[in-house]
């Protein structure tokens, strides 16, 4: 028999794994059904920016800090225009928010937003489980009433196909290119311009997060954002000083089907070129590497990082369920970053340009800023090929 996880008073939302284990708490959010793959993120802040990021598209977040909603919402920590993430899943119910920048509380918005929450659940059970077995496919459904019908539940999380083969970028790129100039956030006066002329930038929008763009207009980059399904000939019309190619979800592999040819027409023009996340995975495809799904995937704000080349252990924002595998990085290609948690590639680079990526988050939003200096690094790649 699966088993059953279920709280005294009567549910309003039920999570159902494909191998019938049932989690039963209380609903919050949008009411409704859906379904998508269950990962869980150790970050203890900056739960509006890990609903909003694009990289979340397909996926169920289960919190593994138990205070959720405790500093509300507010516009200008958006990510993206709307939630992307499939659903939350937390430990205690969202409370009122208790901050100054506070501009609605977390059930309004995801209510408004369209996205569903279940609170009440025992999240350190539901974390050692995904570690054991994997990122499981579910189905999450939230109904007022408690009325769930459970065996269709399961069967809509057992038929879910799951992200390997996905191509996810193409539902979240931008709908038409667009310029970007705002700057980073900095007390007292919040988000800034970028003044002057900068350094002509290309971004691939493979469903880049707002930060990253500051952040390259931070370091100053004139960023032109293009469409995920960009071609080289698209991106070398607007005589870039650089590329960059941003995060983003689903398999890299499925994606890379437009994209690395997009990236080895841009290779053979010798510019620099700076990959995240997704992007990261992608140049390793175009310069002949493989990547390959993870048991659980990395999601969080607290993961290390060695720098191989400097002995450095950076303290990185990570969410990303493949990568790549650094066995098959070909001659010229050399590995500059690895997880200490578990080994696996976190950065490359050529080394006979500056052509280069890591896997993990350098905007850090939320996270640590140990990694912005590989913006600066992009940034003087260009400035050093203007001579």
């Amino acid at each position: 028999m699966p088993a059953s996880h279920q709280p005294s008073e009567k549910p309003t939302a039920c999570l159902a794994l494909a191998d019938g284990t049932l989690f039963y708490g209380k609903g919050f959010g949008a009411t409704g059904e859906t379904v998508a793959e269950l990962c869980f993120n150790t970050a203890m802040t900056g739960y509006q920016e890990i609903m909003t990021d694009p990289s979340y598209a397909g996926q169920v977040v289960t919190f593994t800090f138990p205070h959720i909603g405790n500093t509300g919402v507010t516009p200008e920590d958006d990510e993206t225009a709307d939630p992307v993430a499939a659903g939350m899943v937390v430990k205690w119910d969202p409370t009122e928010p208790s901050n100054w920048r506070a501009a609605e509380d977390l059930v309004a918005w995801l209510a408004r937003r369209g996205r569903i929450g279940i609170g009440g659940v025992d999240t350190r059970r539901l974390t050692r489980a995904i570690r054991q077995q994997g990122a499981p496919h579910v189905a999450l459904a939230h109904d007022p009433e408690g009325n769930f019908d459970i065996a269709a539940l399961v069967a809509k999380a057992r038929a879910w196909s799951g992200l390997v083969g996905l191509d996810l970028a193409k539902e979240v790129t931008c709908a038409q290119s667009y310029h970007w100039d705002e700057t980073r956030w900095a007390w007292p006066d919040g988000y800034g311009k970028r003044q002057g002329d900068g350094f002509k930038v290309v971004a691939l929008d493979y469903g880049a997060k707002r930060n990253i763009l500051r952040c390259l207009a931070s370091v100053g980059c004139d960023v032109t954002v293009l469409r995920a399904t960009a071609t080289a000939e698209e991106v070398l019309a607007h005589n870039p000083e650089g590329v960059f190619l941003s995060n983003g979800p689903g398999d890299p592999a499925a994606t890379g089907d437009y994209a690395v040819p997009m990236i080895k027409g841009v290779l053979e023009k010798d510019l620099p070129v700076f990959g995240i996340c997704l992007g990261h995975q992608m140049l390793a495809l175009a310069l002949g590497a493989k990547t390959i799904k993870m048991n659980h995937g990395h999601h969080g704000a607290n993961h290390p990082v060695k720098d191989l080349e400097t002995g450095k252990v950076e303290i990185t924002s990570m969410n990303h369920g493949f990568t790549v595998d650094s066995q098959t990085l070909p001659d010229g290609v050399k590995e500059t970053h690895v997880s200490l948690f578990d080994g696996s590639n976190c950065g490359i680079r050529l080394t006979d340009r500056p052509v280069f990526s890591v896997q993990y988050h350098p905007e850090a939003s939320p996270g640590p800023q140990d990694s912005y200096y590989l913006f600066e690094r992009f940034a003087e790649a260009m400035r050093a090929r203007r001579g």
